[in-house]
């Protein structure tokens, strides 16, 4: 008789198909609804500098978007295939870029079809593709249920920030911050940014902290620390390379935004610099809070000459 193999670390077995199929759809469904939102408000303007401003703000959340459904597609892909065959270190890197551009492709395609002339169209396409493309890559790694815990706790913090940033949530805390002024406007805005990436990297950490847990019981064994960690701050991180990527590779449609008007430029410094902080709160949040997490679930050893030690009592 043979003997049975080692099992393989727990962070480096594949998710199981579902939760890989269920994580893709809810990915591709928001980065769909969030292309489609941008399509709709670019388009609805007749006047060229609206529509250039209207492409600047819609950027950097199609980026976001494209980087969680490339990842996510990628992480599908490789589950599938992986199902059938192991993969090497190359192969898994080759398939999970591929993955992922052809994602970015198609996510382009929405914005690059406004008008196929334009240049401003086909940077922002040209943005989505490389930030599908990254996200792609980056579920290559060998850590499946990272980067799964990592892709819902990056949704779960889009969807707080969708709700909080309707009218009905937004305008009463804002009211109760004190926006009665405009210098008091700008304090109490400051004050909700930070409190909305606050909540969204304690939930980021929770999430990844329950996605992992839920690998853990699949597997039998925990993972390593630094694995709750990471997949804490991954949320926070794909921000800081969606942030990135807007301002290099879609640095063309927030320079046309800026020449609208001086203060056209002003708020879009004000937004890339706001953005910026807020994601790395939600990566420093979500990580710590993932670790906080992991430390509450955490028992002490035994001490085995403790009952030798007490006094013994009649």
């Amino acid at each position: 008789m043979t003997e049975p193999e080692h099992p393989s670390a727990p962070e480096t077995r594949e998710v199981p198909r579902l939760t890989a199929i269920l994580l893709a759809a809810a990915a591709l469904v928001w980065t769909a609804g969030m292309l489609l939102s941008a399509r709709i408000k670019i388009t609805g303007w007749a006047d060229a500098e609206m529509e250039v401003t209207s492409t600047a703000y819609a950027l950097p959340g199609t980026v976001s978007a494209a980087i969680v459904a490339g990842a996510a597609v990628a992480l599908l892909v490789l589950t599938l295939v992986n199902g059938r065959r192991t993969l090497g270190a190359t192969a898994r890197f080759a398939v999970g870029t591929g993955s992922g551009l052809l994602t970015g492709v198609l996510c382009a395609l929405p914005i690059f079809t406004i008008n196929t002339e334009g240049t401003i169209y086909a940077a922002v396409g040209g943005t989505l593709a490389a930030a599908a493309t990254i996200g792609g890559a980056l579920a290559a790694f060998r850590i499946p249920p990272v980067i799964a815990a990592a892709g819902w706790a990056t949704l779960g913090v889009f969807l707080i920030g969708s709700l909080l940033n309707t009218k009905q949530i937004q305008d009463p805390l804002l009211d109760l911050l004190g926006n009665d002024s405009t210098e008091a406007a700008a304090h109490a805005n400051q004050y909700f940014s930070y409190g909305q990436s606050a909540l969204s990297g304690v939930a980021a950490g929770l999430i990844a902290f329950a996605v992992l847990r839920r690998a853990r019981r699949r597997a039998g064994a925990d993972l390593r620390w630094p694995f709750y960690l990471i997949a804490g701050a991954g949320a926070g991180l794909l921000s800081v390379i969606a942030e990135v990527l807007t301002r290099t590779a879609g640095a063309q449609v927030v320079t046309l935004a800026g020449k609208v008007s001086e203060l056209e430029r002003s708020v879009q410094q004000i937004l890339s610099t706001n953005r910026l902080n807020s994601a790395l709160i939600v990566l420093f949040l979500g990580a710590f809070t993932a670790m906080v997490a992991v430390g509450r679930t955490l028992s002490p050893a035994p001490d085995e000459d403790e009952d030798e030690d007490l006094p013994v009592t009649s």
